[in-house]
């Protein structure tokens, strides 16, 4: 975050409240911000990226990630010394925390930091706008009921400049919650049970983003997967289904979908990756664990031999597609055994990226009471070691692409003004010479350079999409 700025820098620009947003965490997380955003834009709040001129101040949290709570007290700390010196200046700050340790928290929040307004959780964020009427007239808002209301239903559409502002990429919400219960995890406790979006409503936002020059729509939920609906025949639809409806939206060029979960990867999806040249060919499929006994003390519902069954049938339905994945190292109760099995598993399945962490205790979740709570040097050492094995793997799929051709997007301004940002159908980076085209463009390249992270691609003319 901004440093708090020193008094004489404090202003006002017009009459028109700001908001500062903070976004921590996934890509869930930046779509809520970006949907509070419209939800303020609509009571008269405009977006600044400094936070010195904010008369609002939102953080919006993750509780995933270790010492998310007191990095959350860490930073309102910081806010209000910048509330402090705006007082004095006789300017009004409000501050609002959102996200999943407002839920996680709740009342604590308020209790611990009094110059907190708004609690909010992210089932209740689309009422902002109340709260903050509420808490201006001396009565802070604390909200972390699970809301029977459809939040997105409520929410005002982004403006086509909003969306123009945002990018050529967006992200969707289709689906938010957990069912699976995972011993590790917080997010049925924060996200509440799994719910889907109507199919109707997910393909008027995407009509609207595709109206605002958006090119490609990343389907987002915490089992994404999991998502379902009726269509107005009635018949059931799944996520490919979806997929495929919004593959005929004109001016939506590509789509991908996070995350995933192996126990909903049905056919219809995997068939979707076979037949819809838009689907682009990468999958986020987090396994946690190479070792049964491990996935079973987690609860993931799934044993090692349906994970790798599931990459068989997408690789031979989509035949060069990245795998990415998701592991937790020193889980209580992992041995070395258990920890080699992941390793064997990560080298059967060789994959593009991956994420990996070191397991945490989550206050609240079956896990943290486990017996056998792996030492902290074991957990280290191992992360170290699958990292070098996955880094290793990404590095050797990058250097794979060398001397191919792709179709990018491009979608930003890149470090210099010779060259833009772009994005493979594999979701890496790849820097282009600015004469490739414009932001939003679709152009050929040939991979000329392949870092541990990134590629490097000149233009090309013609020639057939690899996808």
């Amino acid at each position: 975050m901004n440093e708090v700025p020193k008094p004489e820098s404090l202003s006002v620009t017009g009459n028109q409240r700001k908001v500062f947003i903070k976004t921590y965490g996934c890509q869930m997380n930046v779509y809520d911000s970006e949907r509070m955003g419209d939800a303020l834009a609509a009571e008269g709040y405009a977006a600044t990226g400094e936070i010195g001129e904010a008369d609002l101040v939102v953080i919006n949290t993750c509780h995933i990630r270790e010492k998310a709570v007191e990095k959350v007290y860490s930073q309102l700390g910081r806010i209000r010394k910048l509330k402090d010196q705006r007082a004095l200046a006789g300017l009004e700050t409000m501050v609002a925390v959102t996200g999943c340790v407002a839920q996680a928290e709740g009342p604590e929040i308020r209790a611990r930091v009094p110059m907190v307004d708004v609690v909010a959780g992210p089932q209740s964020y689309h009422r902002l706008g109340e709260y903050l009427r509420q808490a201006r007239a001396g009565k802070p808002v604390v909200a972390t009921d699970f809301e029977i209301d459809d939040k997105f239903e409520s929410l005002p559409p982004a403006t086509r400049r909003q969306t123009l502002a945002r990018g050529v990429a967006a992200f969707l919400t289709v689906q938010e919650g957990c069912d699976k219960f995972c011993s590790f995890c917080v997010v049925p406790y924060t996200r509440g049970a799994e719910a889907s979006r109507p199919a109707s409503q997910i393909l008027e936002e995407a009509r609207r983003l595709a109206d605002a020059g958006v090119r490609e729509i990343t389907l987002l939920g915490q089992n994404v997967n999991a998502w379902h609906a009726r269509a107005e025949s009635g018949s059931p639809m799944r996520l490919g289904d979806l997929l495929a409806q919004l593959s005929a939206i004109s001016g939506v060029e590509r789509l991908r979908y996070t995350t995933s979960h192996p126990n909903d990867m049905d056919e219809s999806l995997i068939e979707a990756h076979r037949e819809l040249p838009k689907l682009m060919p990468y999958l986020h499929l987090p396994v946690q664990s190479g070792s049964d006994a491990i996935l079973k003390a987690m609860n993931r519902r799934h044993d090692r031999g349906l994970y790798l069954d599931i990459i068989a049938r997408i690789r031979e339905a989509r035949p060069g597609i990245a795998i990415s994945g998701d592991f937790i190292v020193g889980f209580p109760g992992e041995s070395d055994a258990d920890f080699e099995a992941t390793l064997d598993l990560v080298r059967q399945v060789n994959y593009a990226q991956a994420y990996s962490f070191k397991y945490s205790q989550r206050p609240g979740t079956p896990g943290a009471d486990m017996p056998g709570q792996v030492p902290d040097e074991a957990k280290a050492a191992r992360l170290l070691e699958l990292q070098a094995l996955l880094q290793a793997q990404q590095h050797a799929f990058n250097r794979s692409l060398l001397g191919r051709e792709a179709d990018v997007l491009i979608e930003k301004r890149g470090r210099f003004a010779s060259q833009y940002i772009a994005r493979s159908p594999w979701l890496q980076s790849v820097i282009v010479d600015a004469s490739a085209g414009e932001i939003g463009d679709i152009v050929r390249v040939r991979i000329t350079e392949a870092g541990p992270l990134s590629l490097k691609a000149v233009a090309e003319q013609s020639g057939e999409s690899p996808q």
